[in-house]
């Protein structure tokens, strides 16, 4: 029996979300992160013992003396020669990868799993929201932090659980979903694949796990090799192109929500209002309703339940808004995301200047498509980047920010540290500003809403 659940790396997302469900199912739960954070703090907030010292001495007594009943969950992002890590091998504590726990859990359960290489937190997110605005019901484990609930975890006690399905480190490969949703295979996480043919051959392995009877929901330019179990149902979904659920007629409202027909599977229902911004949130909007309608949620309650959904924290998030400036932060760290963001905000303010402020995620991701990032980020029309956030990486001799801003076209760009964004913004007064990145650069958001609002008073 599982008495005491001990985390290394307990602030990441997923992580967090595990944490707060093994504390709500009666656990001991407590936990190891590099440094503090928003999440964490929230944790400790919730009776979560977290620290942040790489030391043996500093875990729990009731994890140390208890090694029968306890469960350890790390992160592939610990390095092997972290201590505390070395202190459980060593004494050969039950340890398991987070994609392993969250695979147990799971078993359980209806399994809805939303997989791709970007989209997948506010797909997911939205699914969950539809499934609880509804009165069906959902446990699910998020990427991010739902607008609505305030948290990364939903829990209930009917059999529905949604899941975002990473593909980072091959995690999903612990899911057997009973519904799943591929948003996008692009090639990402080349230090783990290697090639773009190994991503997608993952994905094709992912989609084969779908249990016999079972529904797949692929983007329409999606192109996988299946090989899928028996009697597993196809659909495609888009944006704006016909195929079994596809939206059409839309437009952006003054607030940034989105107005637009959505079709399935032959029928029409006009006029549905998404709550958030975005050509790109559209169609996570029409993955979110397909999964939901093939799940059997009425289309009415779907309806509802967009109109209703306050988005994700980092995902096309709304910071700040006036009539002279709007700010907004969003998580975007792949070439393709970037691009579907910026194009997103410029469909919102076509006449409007945008700025960007990105910082690039992992040297191996910024080595690898440098090309792409420049390409993506010259839509904007003033860029400035940060350095490089290294994450679980050592620095790559040649490889920083420089890399990308010379081979974005001359324009209006600039590298800044993130001490120096502040006086840029007092100075420049960006009338539309974005902040892009997976890193750190979260931690700037406070600091420049406050200086926007004060410029703009």
């Amino acid at each position: 029996m599982i008495q005491n659940v001990y985390f290394l790396g307990i602030g990441g997302i997923g992580m967090s979300a595990l944490a707060r469900y093994y504390k709500h199912a009666g656990a001991f739960v407590s936990g190891y992160d590099l440094t503090p954070s928003a999440l964490t703090r929230q944790l400790e907030n919730e009776g979560i013992p977290v620290h942040y010292s790489d030391d043996p001495s500093s875990i729990p007594p009731e994890v140390c003396n208890n090694k029968e009943n306890t469960l350890i969950i790390y992160t592939p992002a610990i390095p092997t020669e972290h201590k505390e890590w070395e202190f459980f091998r060593h004494y050969d504590f039950r340890i398991i990868k987070r994609s392993v726990a969250l695979g147990h859990i799971a078993e359980n359960h209806r399994t809805l799993a939303i997989a791709g290489t970007h989209g997948k937190t506010t797909t997911s997110t939205l699914l969950a929201h539809i499934l609880q605005s509804s009165g069906e019901g959902c446990t699910a484990f998020l990427g991010g932090i739902s607008k609505n609930y305030n948290s990364n975890l939903l829990l209930s006690r009917n059999p529905a659980l949604v899941a975002e399905a990473d593909e980072f480190d091959r995690s999903f490969l612990r899911l057997f979903p009973e519904f799943a949703l591929i948003t996008a295979t692009d090639a990402d996480h080349l230090d783990i694949y290697g090639t773009h043919a190994a991503v997608k051959e993952a994905f094709s392995q992912f989609a084969s796990q779908i249990i016999p009877g079972g529904t797949l929901i692929l983007k329409h330019n999606v192109d996988l090799q299946l090989r899928l179990r028996d009697n597993v149902s196809v659909y495609r979904y888009a944006a704006n192109v016909p195929c079994d659920y596809y939206a059409d007629n839309y437009r952006v409202e003054e607030d940034g929500s989105m107005l637009f027909h959505l079709h399935f599977k032959g029928e029409c229902m006009p006029d549905c209002l998404l709550g958030i911004p975005g050509r790109l949130n559209v169609e996570n909007a029409v993955g979110a309703a397909a999964m939901a309608l093939s799940y059997g949620i009425a289309p009415l309650e779907v309806k509802k339940a967009l109109a209703s959904f306050r988005g994700v924290e980092r995902r096309m998030d709304i910071k700040y808004q006036s009539k002279t400036c709007c700010y907004i932060d969003d998580y975007a760290h792949h070439p393709e995301e970037i691009r579907a963001t910026i194009n997103s905000v410029k469909e919102w303010f076509p006449d409007r200047e945008i700025t960007g402020i990105f910082q690039p995620h992992l040297y191996t991701r910024t080595r690898d498509f440098a090309d792409e990032f420049a390409l993506s980020l010259s839509l904007l029309d003033r860029v400035i980047l940060l350095p490089v956030y290294p994450a679980r990486e050592l620095p790559i001799p040649g490889v920083n920010s420089e890399m990308i801003l010379k081979l974005i076209p001359g324009k209006d760009k600039m590298i800044l540290e993130p001490s120096e964004v502040k006086g840029f913004l007092r100075k420049e007064k960006p009338s539309v500003l974005l902040t892009l990145g997976a890193g750190n650069i979260d931690r700037l958001t406070g600091t420049i809403t406050d200086t926007l609002k004060e410029l703009n008073a």
